[in-house]
């Protein structure tokens, strides 16, 4: 097991008002997400536990490109690995960004 956590700057907390959301379900290669409104508004933490070791880069490049996108300011992201494909990560990272802004 590997655990990574890496801190981010944004420039503008993610909009909306709930509190937390969850997307995605370990199983068949997938990943769990728990997002949390509970940091700085320009700060974002984005936590994972993954089965698979080695893949420390490709985790810090797919979170790099979610953060630039989404901007999730406020947000401290858990996720849960199941050797999700890096596609299947952005995915869920960024339908958990859409239901924190409801």
């Amino acid at each position: 097991m590997e655990s990574l956590t890496f801190r981010h700057t944004t420039k503008k907390p993610l909009p909306g008002s709930l509190p937390n959301a969850i997307t995605g379900v370990v199983a068949s290669g997938n990943l769990e997400i728990l997002l949390e409104r509970v940091l700085p508004p320009d700060a974002c933490e984005v936590a994972i536990e993954t089965p698979i070791a080695g893949y420390g880069p490709v985790w810090e490049a797919v979170v790099a490109d979610f953060v630039a996108r989404a901007q999730p300011g406020g947000l401290r992201i858990s996720i849960n690995d199941g050797g999700a494909r890096p596609d299947t990560v952005s995915l869920r990272l960024l339908q958990g960004a859409r239901l924190m802004e409801a």
